[in-house]
């Protein structure tokens, strides 16, 4: 097995990087979608509106907390396995990073891979053109796409790939924000992309497992409460967006595990009885009564190693932590 070290970059000018901004065409359903999930009963709202620029930062914040361990886990993971998957993904080819954030994730493997092409996935477009921005002078030789965009409704890439090879890294056990059904349509449209020119294109995944409910409920309700700001500023963000008048006050995280539908759940509780305008309608929420912000399902490898398949996948390699408790796949 050959070691792969990181290439020593030569001074050049930097290529720069471009944005397409797939979010900029107006939705018009947008809106309809998030009026009737909060008129629902239950009350729903898509994790999605978690990211504006305070959520980002406020999502970074979580993963250096000590009870948010599916970060430092899976960067363990990477470290101790780094040239071995290296191996199994190869050099050269194109890397599309879904959910990419602030880019760090990905950054780490670009001098291991040495991509010819690197695409920034996200909905939060500020984020991704200043990652991109700081990104581009330090890898000068690689070709820098952002594409903002819902890519839980549609992964649309068209003009942000090239025919060739192609791995998609989708880090952070986010496939659990889908359900499992969702998580299938997902995993079977990113394999869609391997065909029509790009034969040894691969899926570079990490997924956390089931494990023990004290430890999860710690994991999304922290004892500082930064799990709670970040799911509260999404009220927040509704209310700047749409101009709603939600009261912050009036609500309450709530995250925990449900062992029954193997998923983490987070919502947001109300401590009174209030009534909310939302868009010309009154939508009175009792005391107690929930708005459902999130789900994370957890899976165990061989479920995941099926739903890899029945999406399309043949060969899956596997990387564990010593416990068992978190896995990266790689898919091709």
């Amino acid at each position: 097995m050959s070691t792969v070290v990181p290439l020593k970059r030569q001074p050049a000018d930097a290529k720069g990087y471009r944005i397409l901004n797939r979010a900029a065409a107006v939705d018009h359903d947008e809106k309809r979608r998030v009026v009737a999930g909060l008129l629902a009963t239950p009350a729903e709202l898509s994790p999605k509106y978690f990211y504006d620029e305070l959520g980002c930062a406020l999502y970074g914040a979580i993963c250096q907390l000590p009870e948010y361990y599916p970060t430092r886990t899976e960067i363990a993971i990477f470290r101790d396995h780094r040239t071995e998957i290296a191996d199994a993904v190869g050099q050269g080819g194109q890397f599309v990073d879904l959910g990419a954030g602030d880019c760090c994730k990905a950054e780490g493997w670009l001098p291991f891979l040495n991509p010819s092409r690197y695409v920034a996935v996200d909905i939060a477009g500020p984020e991704i053109e200043r990652s991109l921005a700081r990104m581009a002078p330090d890898f000068p030789d690689i070709e820098m796409v952002g594409v903002v965009t819902d890519f839980s409704r549609a992964l649309d890439l068209e003009g942000a790939l090239l025919p060739g090879p192609a791995t998609f890294f989708y880090p952070g056990s986010s496939i659990g924000n889908f359900t499992p059904e969702g998580a299938l349509g997902f995993l079977s449209g990113v394999r869609r992309y391997f065909d029509d020119g790009r034969e040894g294109s691969g899926l570079l995944i990490g997924v956390d497992g089931k494990k023990e409910k004290a430890r999860l409920d710690a994991a999304y309700d922290d004892a500082l409460g930064v799990t709670a700001a970040f799911n509260r500023n999404a009220l927040l963000h509704l209310n700047r967006k749409f101009g709603f008048d939600f009261d912050l006050n009036g609500f309450l995280h709530r995250g925990f595990y449900n062992e029954a539908e193997g998923r983490v759940e987070m919502h947001l509780e109300a401590v009174r009885d209030q009534d909310v305008r939302i868009d010309g309608h009154v939508r009175h929420f009792a005391t107690g009564e929930r708005i459902h912000t999130e789900n994370s399902y957890k899976y165990e490898p061989a479920a995941f190693i099926a739903l890899l398949k029945g999406a399309g996948f043949d060969n899956v390699r596997i990387w564990s932590s010593p416990d068992r408790g978190y896995t990266v796949y790689f898919a091709t």
